[in-house]
């Protein structure tokens, strides 16, 4: 974790000046005064502009390790960079958190991960995204086949009008599970962590749930169709903290089956579930680039670029 200096700086102290004082005390005329904090914007452009020339500091993985790669990636909407050459490896059943400002294009890059930035007429990509190798923008790449591979769970909890077993059930039948679904069903709510809360009730809606248990549905419906990876767009966001802790706990528990991206502002978070954190800020153009991805442990607290360390600090952003 990163050691915050609680400290405040010398711009932020208060002052009394001395003619004011009185046997060390403020009359009650005396006037406090808070100089403001000055952001020195040309040493954060500087920054910026020496982090996209020394390109981002990459992790290599074995071959056998590495589930996405990719190369110079860059998306775009219509003519606008979101984007911009990002290249970087992701492991196999390890969590890997992406962390920047708003604006940046976390959640873009995640949604190109499962190619849902395809259900937007003007994006497209630049570079590639290798998936166990193969490239996921190929000719004849099935995309639906992609996103039942690379499951996502969203910001917003988002279950169907559906009984919470018909949630469930939903992905398998369209994709003609011939098993036992009231198995399946059952396995994916375990796995969940909600078959407990939820096993005496399985047709009631799922809408009828709380927050947190209907973000714990669309997981249990997101790895009944038997993904390889799992997508996690803030899924916190909208929760409180007891259901951030039941999230975070079954996080932990599903990398062991599953590889796992997670988009969150949130860098405690990040700091707490994530094995690898990638931070990423965006240029003048407004296109989000890569600062540098390591383990968690060290960017949070030995970062090798100073724009992370003023990033996780609050120095800006």
């Amino acid at each position: 974790m990163v050691n915050e200096d609680v400290t405040s700086p010398p711009s932020t102290q208060r002052t009394i000046p001395a003619e004011t004082q009185t046997d060390g005390l403020a009359p009650e005329s005396a006037t406090i005064r808070i100089a403001p904090l000055q952001r020195n914007v040309d040493e954060e452009e500087r920054l910026m502009a020496e982090a996209q020339a020394q390109g981002a500091t990459a992790l290599q993985f074995e071959a056998d390790q590495v589930v996405f790669e990719l190369k110079d990636l860059s998306c775009y909407y219509g003519s606008f960079r979101a984007v911009r050459e990002i290249s970087l490896q992701v492991p196999k059943n390890r969590i890997t958190a992406l962390i920047g400002p708003s604006g940046c294009g976390k959640s873009t890059l995640l949604r190109s991960f499962n190619r849902m930035n395809d259900l937007i007429d003007s994006a497209h990509i630049e570079g590639s995204i290798r998936y166990h190798g193969a490239d996921l923008y190929a000719d004849g790449v099935d995309p639906v086949e992609v996103r039942r591979r690379i499951g996502m769970v969203f910001q917003k909890p988002n279950p169907f009008p559906k009984s919470i077993y018909d949630n469930v059930a939903f992905g398998p039948r369209v994709a003609g599970y011939r098993g036992s679904m009231d198995e399946l069903v059952e396995r994916s709510l375990r796995r969940a962590a909600l078959w407990d809360e939820v096993k005496d009730k399985l047709r009631e809606p799922g809408t009828a749930l709380s927050g947190g248990q209907q973000q714990r549905l669309c997981i249990a419906r997101a790895i009944a169709v038997e993904p390889d990876v799992i997508l996690m767009d803030e899924p916190c966001s909208a929760l409180d903290p007891i259901a951030t802790l039941k999230i975070e706990e079954l996080m932990r528990e599903l990398k062991e089956n599953y590889t796992i991206l997670i988009v969150t502002h949130n860098m405690q978070q990040a700091a707490r579930v994530s094995d690898f954190t990638a931070f990423m800020t965006m240029g003048e153009d407004r296109a989000g680039y890569l600062v540098e991805m390591a383990p968690t442990e060290e960017l949070f607290t030995r970062p090798a670029n100073r724009l992370t360390e003023d990033y996780i600090t609050g120095r800006f952003g």
